[in-house]
C-alpha cells in the first residue's frame, strides 16, 4: 500500500522505520517543527531527519490544516495514513481521505488513557498493564475501532523509562501486523467500549508538584513515573525547591499532619502522607534521595539533618 505517515517524536520514528522496512511503500511525512517544550525535548528522534535519510519528501506543520498540505496528499495518493504522536487534530477531509482511512497508533491500551502522556498517567494510577494499541481514525479523539492491541506488565518497581522502553518495541509489530490486516481486506475491527473510556491532558509543572494530601503509595509511583529523563516530582523545604528523586513506601506507620518530616526509617526519611494521616493508620513517604534547587543530588539521610519541620507545596 502507499503510506503517508503523521508523526512526531522517537514514537513516529519508531513508526516510520517500521514503515521504511516493510513492504509498503512510504510517500509522504509530514511531521512538527522542533519543540522547547520540556517533555517534547524527551524521546526526540527527529522523524524528519529519517524520512529525509531515505529519500520520502517531508512536510513540516504545527496543524494540518493548510491547502498546500492538502493537496499535497492528494497528488501522493495514498491507499492510508499511518499517524503516532500526531499533536493536533486532524480534520475528517484529511484522515478520510484514503481508500483505508487513517490508522492511529497510540501507547495506551484504549479505551482507556486516551490522550497525552498516558503511560505517566497509567503508572500513577497503578494500572497493572500498559501497551500499544492500533485502532482506525474517527472524529472522536483515539477513540476509532481497534485493530491490534498488544500489552505488557507493569513491575512493582517500574518506572516511565522502563515503561517507555518496553511499549516501544511494540510499535513495530503493531503497525505491521494492524497493516497487514488492512491490506488483507479485513474491514471488521473491535469497537471500543466507551463507558470505560478516559481521556488525558498534557502533563505540565503542576502536574508534578507533591500534594503529601496523598497515600504514601501514590506519592511512591508519582516519584517512579517522573523518573529521568522527566523532571522530578518536587516540593518545597524550608521555602525552597526540593526533587524526591527516589521514595519508597514505609514500613510502619506514622501519624500526624501531612508533609511533616517524621523519622528516619533504613535509608530512608519518613514524610507523612495521607489527607486523613491524623488517624495514625496511613505508610508514609520514605524519602531516599533528593536534588536541591542548586542540583546537588544526594541520600536524604545526609540531606535532612535533623526530623522536623515541614515539607509543602509551595514557598
Amino acid at each position: 500500500m502507499r503510506v503517508v505517515m503523521f508523526g512526531y517524536q522517537t514514537w513516529g520514528h519508531r513508526t516510520l522505520r517500521a514503515l521504511l522496512d516493510s513492504a509498503h511503500d512510504v510517500v509522504l511525512v509530514v511531521t512538527h517543527p522542533r519543540s522547547e517544550h520540556a517533555y517534547e525535548k524527551i524521546w526526540s528522534d527527529s522523524v524528519a531527519d529519517l524520512a529525509e535519510e531515505n529519500g520520502v519528501p517531508v512536510l513540516i506543520r504545527n496543524r494540518p490544516d493548510d491547502d498546500e498540505l492538502f493537496a499535497r496528499l492528494k497528488e501522493a495518493e495514498p491507499d492510508i495514513i499511518v499517524a503516532n504522536n500526531w499533536r493536533t487534530w486532524i480534520p475528517p477531509h484529511i484522515y478520510g481521505l484514503p481508500r483505508h482511512g487513517t490508522l492511529n497508533v497510540h501507547d495506551s491500551l484504549l479505551p482507556k488513557y486516551a490522550g497525552f502522556s498516558p503511560l505517566i498517567w497509567a503508572l500513577i494510577n497503578g494500572e497493572r498493564e500498559v501497551g500499544v494499541t492500533a485502532h482506525m481514525m474517527d472524529a472522536e479523539l483515539d477513540a476509532g475501532d481497534i485493530v491490534v492491541q498488544r500489552a505488557v506488565e507493569v513491575g512493582p518497581a517500574d518506572t516511565a523509562t522502563d515503561l517507555f522502553h518496553r511499549t516501544v518495541e511494540l510499535i513495530a509489530p503493531v503497525t505491521t501486523e494492524a497493516l497487514d490486516l488492512i491490506a488483507s481486506g479485513h474491514t471488521e475491527f473491535t469497537r471500543q467500549d466507551r463507558s470505560l473510556a478516559s481521556f488525558f491532558h498534557k502533563r505540565a509543572e503542576e502536574d508534578i508538584r507533591i500534594d503529601w494530601n496523598w497515600p504514601a503509595e501514590d506519592l511512591e509511583r508519582l516519584v517512579r513515573a517522573q523518573s529521568a529523563p522527566y523532571p522530578s516530582a518536587f516540593t518545597h523545604h524550608r521555602g525552597r525547591r526540593l526533587e524526591i528523586v527516589t521514595a519508597v513506601v514505609s514500613e510502619g506507620r506514622y501519624g500526624g499532619t501531612p508533609g511533616r518530616i517524621f523519622y528516619r526509617e533504613g535509608d530512608g526519611v519518613v514524610i507523612v502522607a495521607g489527607a486523613d494521616a491524623r488517624t495514625g493508620r496511613n505508610r508514609g513517604l520514605a524519602v531516599t534521595r533528593v536534588r536541591t534547587e542548586d542540583g546537588q543530588e544526594l541520600p536524604a539521610a545526609e540531606y535532612f539533618t535533623s526530623m522536623g519541620g515541614y515539607l509543602t507545596g509551595r514557598p
